[in-house]
């Protein structure tokens, strides 16, 4: 029997490990009322947490597919098969959001796409990129995870486990 990372959590930080459990799942099964009921489960959890966590998968799925680097073609790459791949039985609204997409693969890559820099030799400032609500967040990042996963070799449960490995060391590292 699979050990369960969450068996040992906080019980915030497994209420939050279960929510994206049964979304990832609903989303793998084109389940939309399930998926529905999940992303709301989802979306009550505390926003950066959900950002964070999900983030770090993300990066560790992408990092495992692309060992040689990531670059735009992958990225555009996968933003097609979620958004293909989810259109035909997601609930909407929300819609599945091609723009909320890129976001979520900038920011699980560390790219910080709320402080945009122009070119040194611009004299206009760009604009301020769309932010991606919380709850686009709940209902895209699931469906991203699902299809990532299923590019991979990785189980959910064992990414998560790591997730939730890499964020505490991280906090211990920056405890003084």
């Amino acid at each position: 029997m699979a050990h369960d990372p969450g068996s040992a959590l906080p019980p915030a930080a497994k209420a939050l490990a279960d929510a994206i459990t049964a979304s990832v799942r609903a989303a793998e099964a084109g389940d939309t009322p399930r998926y529905a009921e999940a992303v709301a489960r989802l979306a009550t959890a505390e926003p950066e947490h959900v950002r964070l966590l999900l983030g770090s998968v993300v990066r560790s799925l992408l990092e495992e597919l692309h060992p040689d680097g990531i670059d735009a073609d992958d990225l555009r790459e996968a933003v097609h098969r979620c958004a293909r791949g989810t259109a035909t039985w997601t609930p909407a609204p929300p819609e599945v959001d091609p723009y909320a997409l890129v976001v979520l693969l900038a920011g699980a890559l560390g790219v910080h796409p709320d402080t945009p820099s122009p070119a040194a030799d611009e004299e206009e400032s760009w604009p301020a990129p769309r932010p991606v609500p919380p709850a686009a967040v709940a209902f895209l990042a699931p469906l991203l995870l699902a299809d990532l996963l299923s590019r991979s070799r990785r189980r959910l449960a064992p990414a998560l486990g790591a997730a939730f490995a890499e964020i505490a060391r991280a906090e211990r590292m920056e405890m003084p």
